[in-house]
């Protein structure tokens, strides 16, 4: 972790010193760089919000694309280095216990973050990563990720519907048909000021109540960057379907600004990658 913290300083530093990194073709040339922000076990239970599990199973099958590299956190607070390794970041997953009020509890940390963004950085937030059970975080998150799950009157359903990709086309939904699954999907979400000039595009629809929710979305900010969300993933068991794992994976790469074929992304993986941990023995 040493090792790569001072890379990622090292990078943070040359970009101040000389400019934004497409000014510069040697430093354009480098990998992008993409923190997988994971934290250890909260309080549900097991095989649920299994952060560190799923930010690594990511991290495999972003590594199979050319010029991506990937770092994998467990972002515990204080995360004192936090601010550091995002300066040296090309884009960030957030796949965390409440993540929308982890981003704003550290002044430092937000800061990091729309710099991240200023500069057109990706971002992402998975599950539980988009939450916040307090409504004052919800409008800086909003901002840099595009959607929100928060406040009071935040809306949850565990149930098996039929998800189904929205009608408009979009990247990020090659090569992804309607699909069953059970699981928590977070609805209702908070977004942007409608006044902000940002594109929010809703991905994925379930039926809840009676009415098409949208789960998951892409979103292009109003200076520049891209942000992806998506609200499902509470049981790690999902992540077998192979209609998940592209929809996150090519949403990670949309807020890359990567090519994304018409028939989708390969994600086949091998069945360990998904095997949680065995729980340590006494």
């Amino acid at each position: 972790m040493r090792t790569a913290l001072l890379i990622l300083i090292l990078a943070a530093s040359t970009t101040a010193k000389t400019g934004l990194a497409s000014d510069q073709p040697e430093v354009a040339k480098r990998p992008q760089r993409v923190l997988l922000l994971g934290q250890k076990p909260d309080s549900h239970p097991t095989t649920t919000h299994e952060y560190m599990a799923g930010v690594r199973l990511l991290a495999g099958m972003l590594s199979r694309t050319d010029g991506i590299q990937t770092i994998v956190v467990q972002a515990d607070s204080p995360w004192a280095d936090g601010p550091e390794m995002l300066d040296g970041a090309d884009a960030a997953i957030v796949f965390l216990t409440e993540g929308a009020r982890w981003v704003s509890e550290d002044p430092q940390r937000l800061a990091a973050f729309q710099r991240l963004a200023k500069r057109g950085g990706g971002l992402t937030c998975l599950h539980w990563g988009m939450g916040t059970r307090e409504s004052a975080p919800i409008a800086d998150f909003t901002l840099l990720f595009g959607g929100c799950h928060g406040g009071p009157d935040r809306k949850y359903k565990v149930a098996t519907m039929t998800a189904t990709p929205a009608a408009q086309p979009h990247p990020v939904l090659s090569g992804i048909g309607p699909f069953e699954v059970r699981d928590e999907f977070y609805y209702a979400l908070k977004g942007p000021d409608v006044n902000s000039n940002y594109r929010v595009t809703p991905l994925l629809l379930v039926p809840i109540d009676g009415q098409d929710q949208s789960v998951a979305w892409a979103c292009e900010r109003a200076e520049k960057g891209r942000s992806f969300g998506f609200s499902g993933l509470h049981f790690h068991e999902n992540w077998k379907l192979p209609e998940y794992r592209r929809l996150v994976l090519q949403g990670v790469l949309w807020t890359l600004e990567r090519a994304i074929p018409d028939n989708g992304i390969p994600v086949e993986v091998a069945p360990e990658a998904l095997a949680l941990p065995k729980p340590a023995t006494k």
